[in-house]
């Protein structure tokens, strides 16, 4: 099958997803009002609440959304045919991502921009905030800490993409600065930053960074546990400057990166005329995973992904102008996340093998997969670019710095998320100063992932994305599964019809379930006796979601009160 077509096929389709079904959303489901004072405006302090053009709230919200999950999952998938993958990557963004990525940002934009937990206390219940507080405290320390040995181990392999990413950010704040400063449209800074990035790449070959000396100097092992203490250094600074100064401007470029990287994508194989070489249904060694349910969860992120709805509800609500932006900024982050994730699958399985039996070789058993899942995007897309004559080093720099900086903005908004858990958690349990004192908060907030991120094991992929990540899907759909019981019931609640939010939130919360008492049997037998009891954890609270979740939806039936929260009109 030639790549190109599968692409432009595949294009074309989340384009008519977001021209009508998103429209629909907008219109008929959260009934977005242009005449709504967004909180951006009513609490504007200059910080967290900062009125934002739509398309630099765009490149916010993609990059933050995105890290490396689209990349990783559906690199991993691949290994069960392109076919399945594709298509929940393409039914999953347009039906379930969309819907619930665009309505976390809407039902928070009504509620004040208050956060995803805080929202199933006002909307369902005072259990389900519990609920979700517990769930999104332990999705964002695995987020956090996984990402960064991610990047870790990206910057011991590709040492060139170091200077890349360094030099990143004085250029963010730099833009930052000039446009806050001059109020002038961040677009043009942007992308000359774009560029001035690109420039370094060949600076970065020349000049690779490696901390190998210093790490045994210090007696610090493996060289990666040294690049994660200094991503958790620098996150805690960023988690602490207001949002225009470096978060804004860096996720701009980087959302830029996202066209650019399609570009090379589309334009190479088009030029290369590659062909996918993976088969449509791959026979599924003994020992490996069936694809269903595993499929739903090991691709998250790129088809629906519950940390979507912390992010919209965290920090993008906090920033948009406009309601009706929303629909713009939520659902088609939700298209680009599925871009990304065709790029991924492309990458996979027309890229990174000229032939089925090299495929076959990299994709012996889901292990070989999951283990070399990065690496092979990265290898594919710069065979893409090497088409467009591109040197294979410059073209695995490039691969590398759009991995790294995805991750890396999902860490800084990952950080900042955690701040604000772990204030919600201390104001719950009286701990008022704590909740009072973002340095305090922050400083958990990094603490805590950080710990996670240097536990011994695993191998060489460490103990946190070695052994823990296996708990990282069932607990991220867990977290959608949650977020769409909310939005259900609030529009369930405003008198609209929710069969739209409905649907995904069936099929997701059967999908995790399943896949919870899979994975339980099989850790069980294996004698894996610390993923063994955090999955039973994880499965007592996803029948503790569906109760309440069913429960409220029938309350939301015999009485339609809305619940806005003023509805302030301009």
């Amino acid at each position: 099958m030639p790549a190109i077509v599968v692409a432009v096929v595949v294009l074309a389709l989340f384009a008519v997803g977001y021209r009508y079904y998103s429209d629909y959303l907008a219109r008929k489901v959260f009934a977005l009002d242009p005449d709504y004072v967004t909180p951006a405006h009513t609490f504007n302090d200059g910080a967290d609440f900062v009125p934002t053009n739509k398309h630099v709230l765009f490149g916010h919200h993609f990059t933050s959304v995105a890290g490396a999950a689209p990349i990783v999952g559906p690199a991993i998938a691949v290994f069960w045919g392109w076919g399945p993958a594709l298509a929940w990557v393409v039914l999953g963004t347009i039906f379930a991502a969309g819907v619930h990525d665009f309505g976390a940002l809407a039902v928070s934009v009504r509620h004040r921009a208050k956060s995803i937990g805080t929202l199933a206390k006002e909307v369902i219940n005072k259990r389900a905030r519990t609920l979700f507080l517990l769930i999104i405290f332990f999705l964002l320390t695995l987020v956090n800490a996984v990402f960064a040995v991610v990047i870790g181990n990206l910057f011991v392999a590709n040492p060139g993409a170091v200077l890349p990413i360094i030099l990143e950010i004085p250029l963010a704040i730099g833009i930052g600065q000039y446009v806050y400063r001059t109020r002038s449209p961040a677009l043009i800074p942007s992308i000359v930053g774009v560029l001035v990035l690109y420039v370094t790449i060949p600076l970065g070959q020349l000049l690779p960074i490696s901390l190998g000396p210093l790490a045994d100097a210090l007696g610090i092992a493996p060289e990666r546990n040294l690049w994660v203490v200094l991503l958790f250094v620098y996150t805690f600074v960023a988690a602490r400057l207001p949002v225009w100064l470096l978060l804004q401007p860096r996720d701009y470029i980087n959302s830029h990166q996202l066209f650019i990287a399609l570009a090379v994508i589309l334009v190479g194989i088009g030029v290369g005329m590659n062909t996918i070489v993976a088969p449509l249904l791959n026979d599924t060694p003994p020992g490996s995973p069936s694809w269903f349910p595993f499929l739903f969860i090991t691709i998250a992120c790129g088809a629906i992904s519950g940390f979507h709805s912390l992010v919209s509800s965290g920090t993008t609500s906090k920033q948009l102008d406009k309601e009706t932006d929303a629909r713009y900024v939520g659902y088609m982050g939700a298209v680009g996340e599925g871009s990304l994730a065709l790029g991924s699958i492309l990458a996979c399985t027309a890229g990174v093998a000229a032939t089925q039996v090299d495929w076959n070789a990299l994709y012996a058993d889901f292990s070989t997969a999951s283990g070399g899942a990065t690496g092979n995007f990265v290898d594919g897309i710069a065979v893409f670019a090497g088409n467009l004559g591109v040197p294979m080093g410059i073209g695995t720099i490039f691969a590398a710095v759009v991995v790294i900086s995805f991750a890396a903005t999902t860490m800084d908004t990952g950080v900042r998320l955690q701040r604000y858990i772990v204030q919600e958690i201390a104001e719950i349990t009286g701990a008022t100063r704590v909740a009072r004192n973002a340095t305090i908060a922050t400083t958990i907030a990094v603490v805590v992932p950080l710990a996670m991120a240097l536990l011994p094991g695993g191998g060489d992929a460490g103990y946190t994305f070695g052994v823990l990540w296996q708990l990282f899907g069932t607990t991220n759909q867990l977290t959608a599964g949650l977020a769409l019981a909310v939005i259900a019931v609030w529009v369930t609640r405003n008198g609209r019809n929710p069969l739209a939010v409905l649907v995904p939130l069936v099929f997701l919360l059967v999908m995790t379930t399943l896949a919870l008492i899979l994975n339980l049997v099989e850790f069980v037998q294996e004698g894996q006796w610390v993923l063994a009891p955090l999955d039973a954890i994880i499965f007592v609270l996803a029948i503790w979601l569906i109760v309440e979740a069913a429960l409220a939806l029938r309350d939301a039936r015999r009485n339609p009160v809305p619940s806005d929260e003023g509805a302030p009109r301009t």
